[in-house]
């Protein structure tokens, strides 16, 4: 019988070791999978490479995790704002490395790793210091830039609702980044507000399928 309920966040994170890339979901807090960030923290692998579409807000979850000091790079979108202060002191001090993607080329890399696609071609970033040591190309007369897909050992993602074989579906504009993240790595663990029977969800309307879920959690906080 296929059961992918994890019983504890603890649990859900304990094999992640030092140095794995993992990608966390997320648009700011939205869909932040902030209970499986905590956890993650409190099991306390080092030397991590996050990609996430920001880099932490205020000193919880995300920024939490960078103040702790786990973090060895962040491949990211959008990494300041003004309540980034952790991840600009980080920044500032050497401590941290950071990747620039813009938010399209980000998504599409995560979304190419997924596919099983080796690379693209964008436009943006043509003619940017991010354009720099990338291949570039003519094509019907405009200049594209050569991206690398993003492929992760883990993924952390917030969902609605999940069920026992990992069938997954979101809440509003939380799903975000959550089902490109969860084709794109190896593990993907989803912390979920409620855990319903098999066959509950509506096939036509369920985001994520199972197939690209390992493990699913029901957290304490939301639990009803």
């Amino acid at each position: 019988m296929v059961d992918k309920i994890t019983q504890s966040l603890a649990a859900a994170v304990a094999d992640i070791k030092d140095g794995s890339t993992v990608m966390i979901g997320g648009f700011g807090n939205a869909g932040m999978p902030r209970e499986l960030i905590d956890a993650l923290i409190e099991q306390g692998a080092g030397d991590l490479t996050i990609v996430n579409n920001n880099a932490g807000n205020g000193d919880t979850g995300l920024a939490a995790l960078l103040a702790a000091g786990r973090v060895r790079k962040i491949i990211c979108s959008f990494p300041r704002q003004a309540d980034s202060h952790v991840f600009d002191a980080l920044y500032r001090a050497g401590k941290i490395e950071l990747e620039l993607t813009p938010q399209g080329n980000l998504a599409e890399r995560i979304r190419a790793a997924g596919a099983g696609i080796g690379g693209f071609f964008s436009p943006t970033g043509y003619g940017t210091l991010l354009a720099e040591g990338k291949e570039t190309r003519l094509i019907d007369g405009r200049q594209y830039v050569l991206e690398s897909p993003i492929h992760a050992d883990f993924a952390l993602i917030k969902a609605l609702k999940g069920d026992r074989w990992g069938n997954l579906v979101y809440r509003k504009a939380a799903r975000n980044f959550g089902p490109i993240m969860a084709m794109a790595a190896k593990c993907t663990i989803a912390q979920v507000s409620e855990v319903v029977a098999l066959g509950e969800l509506d096939p036509e309307v369920i985001i994520t399928p199972g197939i690209f879920v390992q493990r699913v959690v029901q957290t304490a906080k939301e639990k009803k």
